[in-house]
Order: C-alpha cells, then structure tokens, then sequence
C-alpha cells in the first residue's frame, strides 16, 4: 500500500514549489516592457563618464548587449556591419549605449582598461561602452542574450525589444540576407511609424550574470 507524504514533507515540497514559483515570476517580470517606460539607470562608462538614461530623454535611444567573445556578437563586429549600424545611427542623432553586465570573473567581463582596449580594437562607434558588473542594468531590462536590443523612443518608452535581425545564426554571411528589426525600428520611429515588429525573440549567449 503506497504511504502518504508526511505532514512534514509536504510543507517542504509546498514551501520549494512557493519559492520556485516566486523566483520564476521575478525573472519573467524583470524586463523592458515595450510601451512602457524604459528602467532609468546611471552607470559609468569605459571612460569614467557617467551615463544617465533619464539625460537622454528626447533622443532615441539604443541599448545593444554586449560580449566580446560570444560568436553571435562577433558575427556583428568583425566584419564592421555592427560599427557601421553604430556610426549611421549616431549620425542621425541617435544615442548608442553598448551595455557590458558580465559579472567578475565571468566570460565577457570588462574592466574600464579592457573595455577601451576593446572598443579600440572592433573601433566601436557607439556613443559610450557603459560597464554594467552588477548586473543591475541587464535585469532591469529582463536583457537575456548577447546581442539582445532595445530601442528607446524620444518619450523614454521602450518601443523595440528583441534580436538585431531575423537569422538567427554566427554566420556574417546571413547579416546581408536578414530583415533587420533594429534599423527598422529606428527608422520607424524617425518617420513618425509605428514600429512593426514591436518586439521578437533574441538569440545569442546567455548574459553571464
């Protein structure tokens, strides 16, 4: 005859089950919702420099993650199609924020030395390379991949968030055939266009946190 759990057991099992439930709905609910204000953060830069999202309030906004080693970013860089994106973009007014939030000790982790080194080394063209260790930033965003994108409309609302494009391989080759969501989106929103689509699945590295 099977026993029953003892009374104790299941407040175990029940207690588990509570604490896994809480911690899933923190980590779906911890993200950029797109319509909704963008999480405010103030982070240094690979310079020193402070960075406020709120400062930038009235200029669109990209928030571009990034790990120097994961293929599918250096599917971007080491061809320039990703510091071509970054130098026509800026050119038109937009702010470029590359996020780094690899925690010490993890793969893609930059201190202010090495993230200049680097930015010399792909000549990035984004407006700043903000170091993010504490993860803060990334889990604010609910950021999940590197790359993982977001766009950030001239009102402070998250407008785009999701993959740079729709192939989602290492491959450099599938950048030229590929729609891309980013460009798109900014586009979008630079003609007074709803941006179409408004969000999509990321694809790359997990951010390691």
């Amino acid at each position: 005859m099977r026993m029953s759990r003892s009374p104790l057991r299941a407040t175990v099992a029940s207690f588990i089950a509570t604490i896994c439930y809480a911690f899933t709905s923190h980590l779906a609910h911890a993200q950029a919702t797109v319509g909704a204000p963008a999480p405010d953060f103030t982070a240094k830069d690979s310079t020193g420099k402070e960075v406020s999202l709120q400062s930038l309030k009235g200029k669109i906004v990209v928030l571009e993650w990034f790990n120097p080693g994961c293929p599918f970013v250096k599917k971007f860089y080491k061809n320039g199609d990703m510091q071509k994106m970054q130098q026509e973009l800026t050119a038109k007014g937009v702010t470029w924020l590359t996020v780094s939030s690899s925690a010490p000790g993890k793969s893609g982790h930059l201190t202010p030395e090495v993230a200049e080194s680097t930015r010399a080394e792909l000549a990035m063209k984004s407006s700043s390379l903000v170091l993010d260790e504490s993860g803060s930033i990334g889990k604010a965003y609910g950021a999940r991949t590197t790359p993982h994108v977001f766009v950030i409309n001239s009102d402070g609302k998250v407008a785009y968030a999701g993959a740079i494009d729709s192939e989602a391989s290492t491959s450099s080759s599938d950048i030229a055939v590929a729609t891309n969501y980013l460009t798109g989106a900014v586009e979008s929103l630079q003609a007074g266009k709803p941006v179409d689509p408004a969000s999509t699945e990321p694809y790359g590295c997990s951010v390691k946190y």
